[in-house]
């Protein structure tokens, strides 16, 4: 299927139903149909130098019926992030042949020191009219017809040009097709199961540039309703769950950890909910025991890198509970069984597979894999070796055919000879009463060759405690090699737009000076 088909499956399935509902005002799906129809003919009526359409835009449907009229007209979407800065989406788009861009009227002053930056005619169109000097999607599109239009397509051609990999130097763009979207999003529609007659709200509060605008295409497929909020703020996201009735969604660790400490989730009505999906970062174990205990079996574990995006394996509510209880933390800790549409194996460095319950690198083949890296095609022949996507990322398969992962294979320290994995003393960390959330780097040691150092985030309203008593802890549990040598005490970790730890920063001399200190 072609990516633009799940949108019209929802559209032939419920015209008149809200597809998108943000604030006070409803988008139906007949009107996101006939805008993105508009849009795609606009888009058309430039001739062949469009192709690739950049949406710089925060939380918003009118960006997403943007993005529906460029897949309409086959063209590309790539992701603009309005939180980084100006340099490095101008990179982005000079980088990834970016033709036109639509962006909101907040971000009018960012476009202009973007557009001083960008060293390619781009054609830049605002979303909201309201005088921004360029122009507005009412005036660029609103007199076409918004009959329905069909281009031809492949299942191999390109649709999403996603960024990556921005935490540790420029991005890579990763190539997603017709092919890799729809095993995607099939993958999503089977793990999030309904009932026929069942209502399908899907609440959309973390950035829909990244992993939460993919996953409402499932729900739009199905004639459902997306939510969609600005930020993934917990007394706002608690507040949507109870009034909109939502039944699904994603937020990643931190949202999570801070919808938790909100003293009136108990007591909220949100009965509704049937999956909220955790990921894009690791999870404290000790806080997903208790999301499962307060919240009941919802919880959804998920891995996925854009890559083989969103959806190599998951854990399922019902796998989070063993009988009546918590599942216990060999489960908890792990990402599920890998899904139907995806083989995935552990392999050495001698890019061997192991057998069951080894650690190796991940390796994954099938319709959910990349076309490869845009303009890339080193790195692409690095990454995809005869059809195996080498993910990057260290973990096991079990005897029950789960998946768990240890690290990036990148942040693996080696400190004494030993293997250290950074998640794994993270995890124990979390265990703290104290900790909201940490961050495992190895820093250059004389003796250990690489030291373990924790930086530490501590949690709001509670006693506070000092390094070297989580030092104490972690050693307790972990033992004298894995535990961290030094807890550096951080008012708040550094983090991307896209709201990742910059490992890298960590390690860089200030911190690590510090540190060693």
């Amino acid at each position: 299927m072609s990516v633009i088909s799940f949108f019209d499956r929802g559209w032939r399935q419920s015209p008149d139903a809200p597809a998108y509902i943000m604030g006070g005002r409803s988008w139906s799906y007949d009107d996101v149909h006939r805008g993105s129809s508009r849009i795609a003919r606009a888009i058309l009526g430039m001739g062949e130098r469009v192709r690739h359409v950049g949406v710089l835009s925060a939380n918003d449907p009118a960006a997403w019926v943007g993005i529906l009229g460029a897949w309409r007209a086959g063209g590309v979407w790539v992701p603009l992030n309005v939180a980084y800065p100006a340099k490095d989406t101008a990179h982005a788009i000079n980088g990834f042949d970016v033709d036109l861009v639509f962006f909101q009227a907040s971000s009018a002053g960012l476009v202009e020191e973007i557009s001083a930056l960008v060293e390619r005619p781009v054609q830049w169109i605002c979303l909201d009219d309201d005088g921004t000097g360029n122009i507005s999607l009412g005036d660029w599109s609103g007199h076409l017809s918004d009959d329905p239009l069909q281009v031809g397509w492949e299942p191999d051609d390109v649709v999403a040009i996603m960024p990556t990999g921005g935490t540790t130097g420029k991005p890579k763009g990763v190539m997603n097709t017709h092919r890799t979207l729809a095993a995607s999003i099939t993958h999503m529609m089977l793990v999030f199961a309904y009932r026929a007659d069942e209502p399908i709200i899907n609440l959309a509060a973390a950035p829909m540039t990244h992993a939460a605008g993919l996953l409402t295409l499932p729900c739009l497929a199905r004639g459902g309703t997306v939510v969609v909020l600005p930020r993934a703020d917990a007394g706002p996201v608690l507040t949507a769950l109870e009034q909109t009735r939502a039944t699904e969604v994603f937020l990643p660790p931190t949202a999570l950890y801070r919808l938790l400490d909100l003293p009136r989730l108990d007591q909220a009505d949100i009965g509704s909910l049937r999956y909220l999906l955790y990921g894009a970062a690791p999870i404290a174990l000790p806080r997903l025991r208790e999301a499962v205990e307060r919240l009941g079996p919802v919880l959804m574990g998920g891995y996925g890198q854009m890559e083989a995006p969103m959806a190599i394996s998951y854990l399922t509510p019902p796998e989070h509970m063993d009988g009546g209880s918590v599942a216990d933390d060999a489960v908890l800790g792990s990402c599920g069984r890998p899904l139907p549409l995806v083989q995935v194996e552990i392999r050495d460095d001698s890019d061997r597979p192991v057998p069951t319950n080894q650690v190796g690198e991940i390796c994954v083949r099938g319709d959910l894999v990349m076309k490869g890296y845009y303009r890339r095609p080193d790195l692409t022949a690095e990454t995809i070796i005869e059809g195996w996507l080498h993910t990057g990322d260290i973990g096991r398969l079990d005897d029950h055919g789960r998946l768990t992962i240890s690290d990036r294979k990148k942040d693996m320290i080696i400190s004494g000879g030993s293997n250290v994995y950074p998640s794994e003393v993270e995890t124990v960390l979390a265990g703290h009463p104290a900790v909201l959330e940490s961050a495992v780097v190895g820093v250059p040691d004389d003796e250990w060759g690489e030291r373990v150092v924790a930086f530490v985030e501590l949690r709001p309203g509670v006693d506070p405690v000092d390094g070297p008593a989580l030092v104490a802890w972690g050693r307790e549990r972990l033992g004298g090699i894995r535990a961290p040598k030094q807890v550096v005490i951080v008012a708040a970790l550094p983090r991307s737009a896209a709201g990742k730890i910059l490992k890298a920063e960590l390690r860089g001399t200030r911190n690590t000076q510090r540190a060693l200190a």
